[in-house]
């Protein structure tokens, strides 16, 4: 799990500052709750979708093959 501190909204952008170094990045705001806000605090749980990939995988595979 990661924090996520919203620093402020440019635009459809949130400038997020994330983890204890709070490191910056840009997110597009359509992704985050609608109801927060500015000085509020996220939590961010980033996971391999390892059945994505491989269908992601084996899609490419099957156009090369064709």
């Amino acid at each position: 799990m990661i924090s996520a501190y919203i620093d402020r909204f440019e635009g459809e952008l949130a400038v997020l500052l994330l983890g204890d170094e709070m490191k910056k990045v840009n997110f597009p705001r359509e992704f985050l709750p609608a109801e927060v806000s500015e000085g509020d605090y996220l939590k961010i749980d980033i996971s391999y979708d390892k059945e994505a990939t491989e269908q992601a995988e084996q899609e490419a595979l099957d156009l090369l093959q064709d």
